[in-house]
C-alpha cells in the first residue's frame, strides 16, 4: 500500500501541480471528436454505400458503383485502422501535396474507417424493413431516392441504433492509436505523466477507468434512445 500511495502521489505531482490535466483535457477533446466526426462521416458514407448496394443492378452504372463500393469496403475492412492512417498521412498526403494536422487525418480515416462498417450495417437495416414500405412509397408517387430517404433509412436506423452504439464504442476505443500520426490523444497524455513521473501504473489505471466511463456514458444514452423509440413506437 505505501508503494502504492508513492507512486500515486507522483501521478497528483505530475497531473496537477505540472499541468498534467491539460494535456488529459486536450486528449480527452481530441478522443472525442475523433471519435464522434468519424462516426458522423462514418453515416453518411454507410448510408451512400448501403443505398448502392441495394438499389436494382439493371443498369450498366448501378453496377459499376457496386464494384467501387466493393472495393472500398474491402480495403477498409480487410486492412488495420493503423495501417490506414500511416498509409494517408506518410504517403497519400506527400503525394497529394497535403499539410494535415495528425487529428484532422485521424477524423478522416476514421470516418472511411467507420463508413465501411456501417455500410453493411446499414444494409442489414434497410433488408430488414419490410418491402412493402419501399412499394408503398413508390405507390405515393415517390422516387426511389424519395422512398429511401424518407420511409426506409429512417426506419433502418432504428433497427441498427444499438449496433450504431457499438461502432460509437469502437472508434473510441480505437482512438489510442491516432499517436502513430503525431495526434494527442488520451494515450498521449497520460504516456507522458506517467514518462515524467517514471511510473506507468496509476497513470494507465487512470487512463482505463476515462475509457470505461465514456464507454459506460455512450451506452447508457444509447438505451434511453432506444427506451424513447419504444415509447413511441407503442403511441404509433
Amino acid at each position: 500500500m505505501d508503494n502504492f500511495g508513492r507512486k500515486w502521489d507522483q501521478f497528483v505531482e505530475i497531473f496537477i501541480h505540472q499541468n498534467g490535466y491539460q494535456k488529459v483535457v486536450e486528449g480527452l477533446q481530441n478522443t472525442v471528436v475523433i471519435a464522434v466526426l468519424g462516426l458522423v462521416i462514418g453515416i453518411l458514407i454507410g448510408i451512400l454505400i448501403a443505398a448502392v448496394r441495394v438499389v436494382p443492378k439493371y443498369k450498366v452504372f448501378p453496377r459499376i458503383l457496386n464494384a467501387i463500393c466493393s472495393v472500398y469496403v474491402g480495403f477498409f475492412r480487410g486492412t488495420p485502422i493503423v495501417v490506414q492512417l500511416l498509409v494517408f498521412y506518410y504517403v497519400m498526403l506527400p503525394i497529394l501535396g497535403l499539410h494535415k494536422t495528425g487529428v484532422q487525418v485521424s477524423i478522416f480515416v476514421f470516418g472511411l474507417n467507420s463508413g465501411a462498417y456501417i455500410s453493411e450495417i446499414m444494409r442489414g437495416g434497410i433488408l430488414s424493413v419490410d418491402g412493402g414500405q419501399m412499394e408503398a412509397g413508390r405507390a405515393m408517387g415517390l422516387s426511389f431516392t424519395a422512398t429511401m430517404l424518407k420511409i426506409v433509412i429512417p426506419q433502418a436506423i432504428k433497427n441498427i441504433l444499438p449496433t450504431l452504439g457499438n461502432e460509437f464504442i469502437a472508434l473510441i476505443k480505437e482512438t489510442s492509436v491516432v499517436s502513430f500520426v503525431g495526434a494527442a490523444d488520451l494515450y498521449v497524455a497520460f504516456n507522458y505523466i506517467g514518462s515524467n513521473s517514471y511510473e506507468f501504473m496509476v497513470p494507465y489505471l487512470v487512463m482505463a477507468v476515462i475509457y470505461i466511463v465514456i464507454v459506460m456514458a455512450i451506452s447508457l444514452g444509447i438505451k434511453l434512445m432506444e427506451r424513447s423509440l419504444r415509447k413511441s413506437d407503442r403511441r404509433n
